[in-house]
């Protein structure tokens, strides 16, 4: 089984070029199952009901989110209904919208969240332990999308998760790392997928105001940039028989 994960989607560009980009390369990959994060496609920061349908309509299979989950709070309505595959991260604690997974054609995508530089919330690492104990069942993939600031705490559960899930796969920075590996016991990793956003940037912002943020210290309001779209990706090749990985791959793409 062949799974296409893509990393967070930034804004209107994103979204249209995710729209334009996506039948050619799961076709091109023979792509059977496609995962994407959509916590940035309104306006750069959070998703809507009409954004996560946008890239239901592109070709997505699952969303996942993470800490802009609830900057748009209509999205928690969505959840409750279960009106689209949109999944939150699994560690908020109980009583909040929504669920951390969701079982599709056999695919158990699971949403994590770190705590490192990040939100005081449930532990990731028991999160996903207390879900994996409980399954009745073996899924043909086990695909986790940790949502999550530091290197070293997504490595960490990467490890953690060897063997156990068919890949831990970094989201969150937007900013595409080097590591793409399996590890010793055949789960996929790399620390951060990167971003479907403009090129010439500040991980999808215009650069002009997010400069002047470092510059006086002062908050202010941040647009997502124009131009030329990049794409990053993976495409993860899943033995369906024991549920761990047999092959990862990144996948760039500049879009006019």
């Amino acid at each position: 089984m062949k799974i296409l994960v893509i990393g967070d989607v930034i804004g209107k560009p994103g979204r249209d070029a995710l729209r334009d980009i996506l039948p050619g390369l799961k076709q091109e990959y023979k792509i059977d199952f496609t995962i994407i994060n959509g916590e940035n496609t309104a306006g750069g920061i959070g998703i809507t009901p009409a954004t996560a349908q946008d890239l239901i309509s592109a070709g997505a299979d699952v969303i996942t989110t993470g800490n802009h989950v609830w900057k748009h709070r209509d999205i928690a309505t969505v959840m409750e209904e279960e009106s689209l595959p949109v999944i939150r991260p699994l560690n908020y604690p109980p009583g909040v919208p929504g669920q951390g997974y969701v079982l599709k054609d056999k695919v158990l995508v699971v949403n994590l969240m770190g705590r490192t530089f990040m939100y005081d919330i449930d532990c990731p690492f028991r999160s996903i332990d207390a879900l994996l104990s409980k399954l009745n069942f073996k899924p043909a993939a086990i695909i986790v999308d940790f949502h999550a600031e530091a290197t070293s705490e997504k490595m960490a559960l990467g490890f953690y998760l060897d063997g156990r899930v068919s890949a831990v796969l970094g989201t969150h920075t937007h900013v595409a790392t080097c590591d793409t590996r399996l590890l010793p016991k055949n789960t996929a990793y790399v620390s951060d997928i990167g971003m479907v956003g403009p090129i010439d940037s500040i991980i999808g912002d215009e650069p002009d105001s997010v400069i002047q943020r470092f510059l006086t210290g002062i908050p202010g309001r941040l647009s997502v940039a124009q131009g030329r779209v990049m794409l990053n990706a993976v495409v993860v090749t899943v033995n369906t028989k024991t549920g761990l990985s047999t092959g990862i791959e990144r996948i760039y793409r500049e879009i006019s």
